[in-house]
């Protein structure tokens, strides 16, 4: 018997759930064999069948593949018809109202919420919170990062990323990863040129969705950039979310140190603690003379933080550096140099505090 006729032999007791065999069903196409190298195709009748027909062309692999002088197997699936048109992914609504919930609640796998406000906007608070998660991340923490400034997302370019979000079921929300950072914007949700006109409502239940339907996964630290002052996004994260504390951000000038305390105000009302304060644009060093000089004045929040009672946790330069490396993409944290070093210490000391 010529190795063919073996071949259809062994196929022929390959039975189909359905009733038959390969063989009896005329199911095998364009037979070749070459030195020992077997071909074929299995070609089913319906693209909905052969979907089915995996195990089948594996063990048909197999069966053949057992026939003395056989020395490789190659078998195809195919199908009469053209296939059906992929289905569209569901679309995924962003914003509306919020959804009751029983009390405070804190996403699965999560371990920390670490709330990242100011009192006024052009601070650096985006710079920061996008900064300090890199720089935890480089320290072996697994991060998350939410830009819940609903009206002027910066996240995703300051991390360097701009596809959508994926929704396999229309409900379910999967994040990005940049820099060693699972991700999550709301800008990465919307047009990027189109303004988001919603009021409280539609922001709360943009940012219950954010938390709720994003697979964060197993985070030591969730970090939430939140929007400029003391509005509707505060008072939802923090009586709706288990939120482990706040850091505020502020720059030494009077006029921004006036919003801060508002913004510490606001925390201590909704019963957040201040984990501590960041002095943002702190120093200006001069490329060309090396000369400091402190444009927004010195000392200011060191002060604050000292009459609070809570630490300083960073006092951070005005730095080019900073904002090229926020503008391209990629956080001036992953770069390494001297402000890259400034966020590792001050990641270090949120670790070994235990606040991430």
């Amino acid at each position: 018997m010529n190795i063919e006729k073996q071949i259809q032999t062994e196929l022929a007791k390959l039975d189909l759930p359905d009733g038959g065999t390969l063989v009896s069903r005329d199911m095998i196409r364009a037979l070749t064999v070459d030195n020992g190298a077997v071909r074929f195709v299995i070609e089913a009748p319906s693209p909905e069948i052969a979907r089915h027909m995996e195990p089948l062309r594996r063990a048909a692999e197999g069966i053949v593949g057992r026939i003395p002088g056989v020395t490789s197997v190659s078998v195809a699936l195919t199908a009469h018809g053209p296939a059906p048109a992929p289905k569209a992914p569901p679309s995924l609504k962003i914003g509306g109202h919020p959804k009751p919930q029983e009390g405070p609640t804190k996403p699965s796998g999560v371990a920390r919420i670490l709330a990242i406000g100011s009192g006024k906007g052009g601070v650096g608070k985006s710079t920061v919170s996008s900064n300090l998660a890199v720089a935890l991340a480089r320290q072996g923490r697994r991060v998350g990062l939410l830009d819940a400034d609903i009206y002027g997302p910066s996240q995703p370019r300051m991390m360097g990323v701009s596809e959508r979000p994926a929704s396999p079921d229309g409900k379910t929300i999967i994040p990005l990863k940049a820099h060693g950072v699972t991700m999550m914007s709301i800008g990465l949700m919307l047009d990027p040129n189109k303004a988001v006109v919603w009021r409280g409502p539609m922001l709360m239940g943009a940012l219950q969705q954010m938390l709720g339907q994003v697979e964060w996964g197993e985070l030591d630290v969730l970090l939430v950039d939140l929007p400029p002052g003391t509005g509707d996004v505060q008072l939802t994260l923090c009586q709706r979310s288990e939120v482990t504390g706040a850091i505020v951000v502020s720059t030494p000038q009077d006029v921004a140190l006036l919003d801060a305390r508002k913004a510490l105000d606001m925390f201590s009302t909704l019963k957040t603690p201040v984990l501590g304060l960041i002095e943002n644009m702190s120093v200006f060093t001069c490329p060309h003379c090396g000369k400091d000089s402190h444009i927004f004045g010195h000392g200011g929040v060191a002060a604050e933080a000292d009459k609070l009672g809570v630490p300083l946790l960073a006092a951070l330069p005005i730095d080019l550096e900073t904002r090229l490396a926020g503008d391209s993409g990629t956080p001036v944290a992953a770069t390494g140099g001297p402000m890259a070093e400034a966020y590792d210490r001050l990641a270090d000391r949120l670790v070994q505090g235990g606040m991430a």
